[in-house]
């Protein structure tokens, strides 16, 4: 089925932040992606066929980072950009879903605006860095400076899909390389070191919303481990995966949890 699709932007004290949003429900869903080498705009066809199994319930909004990104940048500037751009657009009492980088910038944002979160989904995320998610940024900083920017893609894939599932992209692994370089190569180097700027875990028992955390064992970004913390910390329900790794936000068993966990009542 499809649905009506919108792609934005929305001016928001002093920043341009693009969307899409699309979806027929009645409560709002709020989306935060995680680090990419694709902007929103003009994948927006791409995200409501990834978020198709939510659209009967909800009005989705899949908030893009602020153009012309800042030195420095980091996980609570996207917190606070994309409250400013849900002010702008009134949307309040969302039920908000961060993946990986999106999971760091959302902790931030039920902490300091707990007014907009209902409920909260934290996909393979972390609250504080760890040696993987070092590692993965150290590696792609090198690649990077080295101008290697097809290896960066391919960095990026084999540590974000299970061994299995990358090796089906070998054939074909030299185009999608090729036509998936970043645009703006320093860009994207200063959205990866605002990974490393996420520390939150000391203050996540301030977040009283119902949580949910989605992580696998296997993930070579975030670390399972950070998910398997930042469930214990909080107390709240945690789903963990085994071998479908750091992209088993992509997969139909991770949005059933997610659609599960948005449209079940409260206790209270």
């Amino acid at each position: 089925m499809f649905y009506e699709l919108e792609e934005k932007t929305v001016e928001a004290d002093g920043m341009s932040i693009d969307y899409a949003a699309f979806g027929t429900g009645k409560k709002v869903m709020v989306i935060v992606p995680g680090l990419t080498f694709r902007r929103v705009r003009g994948a927006g066809f791409t995200l409501a066929r990834m978020y198709r199994y939510f659209a009967d319930d909800f009005r989705i909004y899949v908030f893009d980072r602020r153009k012309n990104i800042p030195e420095g940048y980091s996980a609570e500037d996207i917190a606070d950009e994309i409250y400013s751009a849900m002010k702008a657009l009134s949307l309040e009492k969302a039920c908000v879903m961060g993946v990986s980088q999106g999971g760091m910038a959302v902790q931030y944002l039920a902490l300091k605006h707990p007014e907009m979160v209902e409920k909260l989904v934290l996909g393979v995320t972390l609250s504080r860095p760890n040696p993987t998610i070092r590692e993965a940024v150290a590696e792609w900083t090198e690649l990077i400076e080295k101008g290697d920017l097809e290896q960066l893609v391919i960095s990026s894939m084999r540590r974000g899909y299970p061994p299995e599932k990358f090796n089906k992209f070998r054939l074909i692994m030299p185009a999608v390389a090729k036509a998936g370089k970043p645009k703006d190569p320093t860009e994207f180097l200063r959205m990866a070191k605002a990974c490393l700027t996420c520390d939150t875990y000391d203050r996540l028992t301030e977040i009283k919303c119902p949580t949910l955390v989605i992580g696998d064992r296997q993930d070579n970004i975030a670390a399972g481990e950070a998910s398997l913390e930042i469930a214990e910390k909080m107390g709240c329900e945690l789903v963990m995966y085994d071998g479908l790794g750091h992209s088993v936000y992509e997969e139909k068993c991770f949005n059933d949890e997610v659609r599960r966990f948005f449209t079940e009542q409260s206790e209270n």
